[in-house]
């Protein structure tokens, strides 16, 4: 336990990032801070670092490939860049004279951000960009797994910053190695805590008195029905399953498709590299992704041949298989393949109808992953929004890739991030993908206006009307 005589390093990183976002601050502008952001974001963009990043990070947790986490770091910072563009965070964002009320925007302060190790470049980017373009100074706490990539990608975001003159202490991380007691005085000590990975982590900010915004597990499961154009809906599907090894919270975990098509999505499954593993051999691929009850760090975000490999699918499988589906009807704790499986493999659940396969999607999330996302293939024009106003989830993402377009995407409205909230139904603060307006808050001048003080007819004349006074 830590004394006054033995105080934690981050006690003297929050006191220096103060001492820098209050200067930040006092002296800011929308200029500033976007340059700031821009600064941040050619760090990891800039096509050399950007290799060199992904390299370390692949060679340092073991998780991943190095084409795809060039792509995710380009895309998903460019993508962040593109809807921070033109975003009002310094100054009066409002004056609506009607109200009274003038709104100007603030800082938070210092931000706390622990971040996970299947991303260990483009998530902590992603947060130090939001929290410099709103003004505020931010400090890391990565897995251990990232802290050497954590480190690298500080020492770019410096040089940056010494191109522009500004102020390195707004952009720190824990001293290397880091411990579990650094990260909790961090989560206490911080104006805001964000946590994107461990739901240990989540719970651990929620309960350090520091106002916190955590993201809930990802268990995606995506419904194939009747109507969908399957060839459409299978490249889809392995083009998203099969993205950084399965790495993201956002990979499809479960296929759902209805008995009139099974055969059918199957073949064109087939076609785009997916093999299927039918549910007498599904025992033997869960001895092997679960020994002695936890995923099996041999074959979590490996390549194909890797994972097949692992697996013992060698020779069984056709050439160019890329990954696997496993039929199963189990789903709950005794039935791990219904759960988040971080690697190449997807469960594959056959439904009598459309019905069955919302009641077991419904079963899949009240299980794990309930709140972040489902998806649905389809040209039914009505069913997404059935989905959405029944299942407990913050997204229904209809006819798209699902890695690429839930963190947003160049082809869909959704905010560009790494961290998505899950809402009350997966113990989140917050239900939509954490961007910028979450790095920032309001004050508001509120000046008196001419009275709006309405009489109780106007209230309650139509109540009174129908159930009398």
């Amino acid at each position: 336990m830590l004394t006054s005589a033995d105080p934690s390093p981050v006690d003297a990183l929050i006191a220096d990032a103060r001492a820098a976002q209050a200067l930040y601050e006092a002296e800011g502008s929308q200029a500033r801070y976007d340059r700031a952001a821009q600064a941040a974001a050619w760090a990891i963009m800039e096509p050399a670092r950007n290799r060199m990043l992904a390299e370390l990070a692949v060679q340092t947790t073991g998780l991943g490939n190095v084409p795809d986490k060039i792509t995710k770091n380009h895309r998903k910072t460019l993508g962040l860049m593109r809807d921070i563009a033109g975003a009002q965070t310094f100054g009066i964002v409002s004056d609506d004279p009607a109200t009274g009320v003038t709104e100007i925007a603030r800082p938070l302060g210092v931000i706390g951000a622990v971040v996970p190790s299947t991303n260990p470049a483009a998530t902590p980017a992603n947060n130090v960009i939001n929290a410099l373009k709103c003004g505020n100074a931010i400090i890391l706490s990565p897995s251990p797994k990232g802290v050497a990539c954590c480190v690298m990608l500080l020492e770019f975001i410096h040089a940056e910053f010494d191109k522009i003159g500004e102020d390195k202490r707004l952009v720190q991380m824990i001293p290397p190695p880091g411990t579990k007691a650094d990260t909790q005085r961090l989560l206490e000590l911080a104006d805001l805590a964000v946590v994107t990975g461990s739901q240990d982590n989540v719970r651990r900010a929620y309960s350090s008195g520091t106002p916190a915004i955590g993201v809930g597990a990802g268990n995606v499961t995506v419904i194939v029905d009747e109507t969908a154009d399957l060839a459409l809906a299978a490249a889809k599907i392995a083009a998203s399953k099969t993205f950084d090894n399965a790495t993201s919270c956002s990979s499809e975990n479960a296929l759902v498709v209805v008995d009139a098509v099974y055969d059918a999505f199957v073949a064109a499954m087939s076609k785009e590299g997916g093999a299927l593993v039918p549910d007498a051999q599904a025992a033997g691929i869960i001895a092997k992704l679960w020994p002695h009850g936890h995923l099996n760090r041999d074959v979590i975000a490996k390549d194909a041949d890797v994972m097949i490999d692992k697996l013992g699918l060698a020779g069984s499988v056709p050439a160019g298989t890329r990954f696997i589906a496993v039929e199963t009807d189990g789903i709950g704790p005794d039935h791990p393949l219904s759960g988040e499986k971080l690697s190449r493999v997807v469960a594959l659940y056959r439904a009598r109808d459309y019905d069955d396969a919302v009641a077991i999607t419904k079963r899949v999330l009240a299980y794990q992953g309930a709140g972040h996302s489902i998806g649905l293939h389809t040209t039914d024009p009505d069913r997404p929004t059935d989905l959405g106003r029944h299942m407990p989830t913050c997204r229904v993402i209809v006819n798209q890739a699902h890695t690429f377009a839930t963190g947003g995407s160049f082809e869909n409205g959704l905010p560009f991030s790494l961290s998505m909230g899950c809402g009350s139904w997966g113990g989140n603060s917050i239900d939509d993908n954490l961007h910028w307006r979450h790095f920032m808050q309001r004050t508001k001048v509120v000046r008196p206006i001419p009275s709006r003080e309405p009489g109780l007819d106007a209230i309650f004349g139509s109540y009174w009307a129908e159930a009398g006074k």
